[in-house]
């Protein structure tokens, strides 16, 4: 019996704080009540600055998740099969130059992959086509020469891989650097700030609940009245000392949070995860400027050897 009556009281006193802040949550929003612990504008800034701040991380981090899907840029309408999917493209082209029949050949560009499929990405995509494409030309060509179109298509394929492969390698370095940082402080820092705010709330509904207890007022529900006797000089002093108490709860709290929220907004980790993302992205198109500035000169020139050859051609 002795323990029930303990586990009562333990019950009362953990659950009357709840009650008290409910019951003052509810009177504020039916308009009943009668004065409200207003908080410094300074805190209210920071609490704008926070929200702005969340907003900010779930907008982005919303369309940048993108670089954790392999096959953001990959094209819908096509359809490659499992062997299409099979070796690299360089891997390909090693075989296709062994081969000494149609049927190496053709088996050479459906070979089963290694290890595991290959990658779904646009640049993979282009790349495939492209030697699918050499491999076509160069299977009727009936010519001694080499088709310069299947050659220049062939180079392009591995170009292409070798600019998908890049992409890759930003993709990664944005997902360690970039959406882990900002999930970090999203999910750790600004809540943080968010159980720290929800603190000061309850500690003022209390110190506002406290207040209104101690006058004396009971809580009615709207079209109702309730007692407003009780002046704030007629309080006992054991409901001064409560206000007291809880108006140091409220104070403490609002001082904790105010370090926690300019702690989230000072943090240069953000910013600095914004720059790990743009030096990423600038590594990729740099690597992707050589790869195609190496391959162009070498097009233009089987471009202009074909352009002679069809013009030496027309001569006879």
């Amino acid at each position: 019996m002795d323990k029930i009556s303990a586990f009562g009281k333990n019950f009362s006193t953990s659950f009357t704080p709840f009650a008290a802040r409910t019951q003052q949550y509810v009177k504020e929003q039916l308009g009943q009540a009668e004065d409200k612990t207003q908080l410094p504008p300074d805190y209210i800034e920071l609490e704008k600055r926070v929200d702005a701040l969340k907003k900010v991380h779930n907008n982005l981090l919303q369309v940048t998740a993108q670089y954790s899907n392999e096959a953001y840029d990959y094209p819908t309408n096509i359809r490659e099969s499992f062997n299409d999917l099979g070796k690299t493209v360089s891997e390909k082209v090693h075989l296709l130059s062994s081969a000494t029949s149609p049927a190496e050949a053709q088996a050479a560009l459906t070979a089963p992959p290694s290890a595991k499929p290959q990658p779904k990405t646009f640049s993979h995509a282009v790349a495939r086509a492209s030697l699918n494409a050499s491999h076509t030309l160069t299977e009727v060509h009936a010519g001694a020469a080499e088709d310069p179109l299947a050659t220049a298509l062939e180079k392009f394929a591995i170009a292409s891989e070798k600019v998908g492969e890049a992409r890759l390698a930003q993709d990664a370095q944005i997902q360690s650097r970039f959406l882990a940082g900002w999930s970090t402080t999203l999910n750790t820092n600004i809540q943080f700030a968010t159980r720290a705010r929800k603190a000061v709330e309850n500690s003022r509904l209390n110190l506002d609940a406290t207040k209104a207890s101690a006058k004396g007022p009971a809580f009615s529900l709207p079209g109702q009245v309730g007692r407003k006797d009780g002046a704030e000089d007629d309080l006992s002093e054991e409901a001064r000392a409560k206000i007291e108490q809880a108006e140091d709860e409220f104070v403490g709290q609002t001082e904790e949070a105010v370090g926690v929220m300019k702690n989230v907004l000072d943090t240069p980790e953000p910013l600095r995860n914004l720059a790990d993302l743009i030096a990423a992205q600038l590594e990729y198109h740099k690597k992707a400027y050589e790869i195609l500035s190496e391959l162009a000169p070498v097009v233009d020139q089987l471009q202009v050897e074909q352009e002679v050859r069809r013009h030496q051609s027309s001569d006879f």
